[in-house]
């Protein structure tokens, strides 16, 4: 008897695959073991190799990844992506329902959403005749970047819609949040120190820094997930009424909507089901920081419309207060940091925030330990900033316990006993040598790091290992041959020779790094990434910077004093002039390549950044502000336009404040860049 056609056998497996998919990473319910999912992946790709007309934009083979992209093309989202307002208790949460009432007064009885604020990374996915053909980043609520390669490679999306009954609109766009999972996260980092490569940060930021892979193969092993929560479809009437019906529509039509989803009456209901799921929230195995609320009827929300096109007026953000936990103070260690600062930290007694196991926490500075009168044996509050960091917020005394010694903070480097330096108008402490073996080793690691110069494969542990092995120095040895050689390399443990190969390529690359990487990586003090563009953009070359006085480059707009003396007195060092008249001779680049110049709305204007914004990366703040022909900082002085802040801002905002200068958000930022000169 004839078996079926390839194009009917093709269409088989994509629907047993795309079955498969769903089953197992949607309803976490496998129905078919791994290797008769692989059996039925490869006959479908031979088919598909045999009969490329068979090959359709659904099937299951474009997940693998496609080749390696240039560059990401814009996207125009179909209808804006909002941000939300925040709430940060019930009495905020009841003044937005109070306003949303006097506008539209049916609000109070109409019932509410509530769904679990997934920290992530927001994308719209659009379907045209139930095919996924885009998927997009957020970017700036307007247009993003075109990513589908990317996001075809995530199992939870569905290429294909499912559904006898084809409920869903012509066009319409999905929106969802991508996410890494805890499990994935922690999985990800234990292999990247393995390969010697520096852990990610935190999840939601390494969640949108994998989705801007330009290669999607990258996007494909780093296991993403997503849930969906909203769709727009302009132009087109969906067939159902509410929020609560949407999410139930969007899993039928095989999108993964995240499960603890409450519908209920009235506010008083919704702040006893907000306290349930606040008590859940460690216990998920993906990052969240809230709920969202939203008014439950869609023939609301053009009567509720929006705050000045940024916030929709029927749903808003209840944000929790950063999980704080209490936990004894066993010791006080000093870290000595790559600029020479002495940073103290608090060992602790292990204890778990928000799913995690901290044994460790930034004190910030010694100003603060005294000012807190924090003390060995103390038990202390802890949290964790921005769900990332943690940190000591204070002691807890208790009337009658006694406690030990006020802390003394040290006169010499605990690593190389040089005394220490305390210069004015700072609250941190320096190590002035600058060949102490902690400076040398946090500077590599630093001068190696991805927002430097980006060596792969070369990260603590490595460095560590050259170090100790007397390979290297100084970071200028990373570049001589007759100490880093493919056979040295092979004399230390863990260094195979295709691994080792792959490091020496990579440093080579480096060389190529232009004039503003290279300063960044140097760790000057008080220079960051965008500084260290101002200087190369202003100067052109190594020795025209060199060169400089301090009056020089205080001159430049953004430069402070302070700054300006540092960089100076940074090139008048002797040993600093070694060091870059050997990176010089071993070929790095010394030059910046000239940029355009832009005129726009911020032409003059100087700008920093701090904390996290709603939706724009700081790079991709900084992009924007310099393409409206402003300039970006990282320290605020008298020149300083206005401080665009977000979330955990920090010093930067307290200084903001008390110099007088404003203080913006994303939203406002985003109006003056786009207005008219």
């Amino acid at each position: 008897m004839k078996g079926p056609s390839p194009a009917a056998r093709a269409a088989e497996l994509r629907r047993l695959l795309e079955r498969a998919n769903h089953a197992y990473y949607v309803l976490d319910k496998p129905e078919i073991s791994d290797a008769e999912y692989d059996r039925a992946f490869r006959e479908l790709q031979d088919l598909e190799t045999q009969h490329p007309e068979l090959r359709t934009p659904d099937s299951p083979t474009h997940r693998i990844g496609a080749e390696p992209a240039d560059k990401f093309r814009k996207h125009r989202h179909l209808v804006p992506m909002l941000s939300l307002g925040n709430a940060f208790n019930e009495t905020e949460l009841a003044e937005w329902e109070e306003r949303n009432g006097r506008l539209v007064p049916e609000v109070r009885k109409a019932g509410y959403t509530l769904e679990v604020k997934i920290d992530g990374a927001a994308v719209s996915l659009t379907y045209r005749d139930g095919v996924f053909t885009v998927g997009a980043t957020r970017g700036n609520g307007i247009e993003g970047e075109d990513v589908t390669a990317n996001l075809r490679t995530i199992d939870d999306i569905p290429l294909r819609l499912k559904g006898r009954g084809k409920t869903w609109p012509k066009l319409m766009e999905v929106r969802g949040e991508v996410y890494f999972s805890k499990s994935r996260f922690a999985e990800l980092n234990r292999e990247r120190e393995k390969a010697g490569e520096p852990p990610f940060a935190n999840p939601r930021n390494s969640a949108a820094g994998s989705l801007r892979q330009l290669d999607s193969k990258v996007t494909r092993s780093r296991r993403l997930r997503i849930f969906c929560f909203h769709v727009e479809a302009p132009g087109h009437t969906l067939s159902i009424a509410t929020q609560h019906e949407l999410l139930e529509q969007l899993g039928e039509w095989g999108f993964p909507v995240e499960p603890n989803h409450k519908l209920v009456p009235d506010l008083g209901q919704a702040h006893q089901q907000i306290a349930s799921l606040e008590a859940i929230l460690p216990t998920l195995d993906y990052g969240a920081d809230g709920v969202v609320v939203k008014v439950n009827p869609f023939a609301l929300y053009t009567e509720l419309g929006t705050v000045g096109n940024r916030e929709p007026r029927w749903a808003i953000a209840r944000k929790f207060a950063p999980e704080v936990r209490v936990t004894k103070l066993k010791e006080i260690r000093i870290n000595v940091g790559r600029t020479g600062a002495l940073n103290p930290y608090a060992v602790l007694e292990p204890v778990e925030i928000g799913g995690v196991t901290v044994s460790t926490a930034t004190l910030h500075n010694f100003q603060l330990i005294e000012a807190k009168d924090i003390r060995v044996g103390d038990w202390v509050e802890v949290t964790r900033a921005g769900e990332v960091i943690p940190q000591v917020l204070g002691p807890v005394i208790k009337k009658g316990v006694r406690r030990g010694s006020r802390y003394a903070p040290p006169e010499r480097c605990p690593v190389c006993n040089s005394k220490v330096e305390r210069p004015q108008d700072e609250v941190m402490v320096y190590c002035p040598n600058v060949s102490c073996p902690g400076r040398v080793f946090e500077s590599i690691v630093h001068f190696a790091s991805r927002g430097a110069m980006d060596i792969r494969g070369l990260g603590p542990e490595r460095v560590k290992a050259l170090l100790d092995a007397k390979l290297i120095e100084t970071v200028a040895d990373l570049y001589d041959r007759k100490r880093v050689s493919l056979m040295s390399l092979l004399t230390l443990e863990g260094f195979a020779e295709k691994s080792a190969q792959q490091l020496l390529d990579a440093i080579d690359a480096s060389r190529e790094q232009p004039l503003s990487t290279l300063l960044f990586a140097l760790g000057i003090r008080h220079v960051g990434v965008q500084l260290a563009r101002l200087l190369g953009r202003h100067f052109g070359t190594m020795r025209a910077l060199a060169k400089a006085k301090a009056e020089e480059i205080g001159k430049i707009r953004g430069v402070g004093p302070a700054i300006a003396e540092a960089v100076a007195g940074f090139f008048a060092d002797p040993q600093n002039q070694k060091l870059i008249k050997r990176l010089e001779e071993l070929h790095l680049n010394m030059t910046e390549p000239a940029a355009a110049q832009t005129q726009g709305p911020l032409d003059g204007q100087v700008y920093v950044i701090t904390g996290t914004l709603p939706s724009l990366s700081r790079a991709r703040a900084a992009e924007l502000i310099e393409g409206a022909g402003g300039h970006v900082t990282d320290s605020i002085s008298k020149k300083t336009t206005a401080v665009v802040v977000g979330a955990d801002a920090g010093s930067k905002l307290e200084k903001a404040k008390a110099l007088g200068i404003p203080v913006i958000d994303e939203a406002e930022l985003l109006r003056r860049a786009r207005a008219k000169p």
